[in-house]
């Protein structure tokens, strides 16, 4: 499976920082990891950074720490009740000191008495109010709008859900203007297994920019990434690098072909696994440029049942 843990962490930490775009609140697992079973700690070292997850027996993240050097790091906490997120706080540290001034807190509250609707609130450290979210959804559990409120004013993210001859389509619209749309449809190739195809669209003032086109198994391996540029001359996307992944019986990537024009770029995955029943990989080496990762794996202890007669 594709794990890039530095650069999925910074995504995690900046997103909590400052949402530029609006978007459903998600919660993290060990699978969203690339682990699997009871674990409790996960400590990764890259040759770029270090970084921590502590999980808890339901496999639900509740710490992220990222360490930058000695003296540098980044912590967010994560607080649950009954399986739902309640509390997310963000604390940065520098020189081994905590700063105030880039830390915040996020409370949830979540009202399900008719369609569900969450609140999220978000404040500094000194206590500051930053920015509220209320996420709205229909009776089928779909996003259908985002509110946010700030010192700034009121935008509404309203997101619209069409279904149409097998594709659905998922856009969303910031104050009626689109930020992205992501259609998703099956695949069927001829003698070849049926495919899951993600096409998502990002715009720019309303403008179509960016585009990337991600085809999966029905397992949900991704299979290969095409990214587009909008060319304004010729008003279309134009397809620019694709990227194809292979992977082994275990399901683990091993190989990533990225081609542009007449350009190749290939990286091999190699693989060394900790002896626990779950078989989680504790070394990961990427060739040719044998950058490496590696990862020290604490597991809960095993509970013994007895069955009485």
């Amino acid at each position: 499976m594709i794990r890039k843990y530095f650069q999925t962490f910074l995504i995690v930490f900046i997103s909590i920082i400052w949402k530029i775009q609006s978007q459903e609140i998600q919660i993290f697992t060990v699978e969203d990891f690339d682990l699997t079973g009871n674990v409790k700690k996960c400590l990764v070292s890259t040759d770029y950074g270090k970084e921590e997850y502590d999980f808890n027996k339901n496999g639900l993240l509740t710490k992220l720490v990222t360490r930058y050097n000695d003296q540098d790091y980044d912590v967010v906490y994560y607080k649950y009740g009954n399986g739902e997120l309640l509390e997310k706080r963000s604390e940065s540290y520098r020189n081994n000191t905590f700063d105030a001034s880039t830390s915040i807190a996020h409370f949830y509250e979540i009202d399900s008495t008719d369609n569900l609707k969450i609140q999220e609130r978000i404040f500094s450290y000194d206590k500051q109010f930053l920015d509220e979210f209320i996420y709205y959804y229909d009776e089928f559990g779909d996003l259908i709008s985002i509110k946010r409120t700030n010192n700034d004013g009121t935008d509404i993210t309203q997101i619209e859900h069409k279904k149409f001859k097998g594709e659905n389509t998922v856009t969303y619209l910031l104050n009626e203007v689109p930020l992205k749309s992501i259609r998703t449809s099956t695949l069927k190739p001829k003698n070849k297994p049926v495919q899951k195809v993600v096409l998502t669209k990002e715009y720019l003032n309303g403008e179509e920019n960016f585009a990337f086109e991600e085809v999966y198994s029905l397992g949900g391996m991704l299979m290969a990434e095409q990214e587009f540029e909008y060319d304004g001359v010729a008003e279309k996307f134009v397809p620019t690098t694709r990227t194809t992944y292979e992977y082994d019986e275990k399901g683990m990537l091993v190989t990533e072909t990225a081609k542009r024009g007449a350009g190749i770029i290939k990286k091999e995955y190699i693989y060394q696994y900790d002896n626990s029943e779950f078989g989680n990989w504790v070394k990961q080496i990427v060739t040719p440029d044998n950058t490496y990762t590696t990862r020290k794996i604490t597991y809960y202890p095993q509970v013994s049942k007895t069955v009485e007669e």
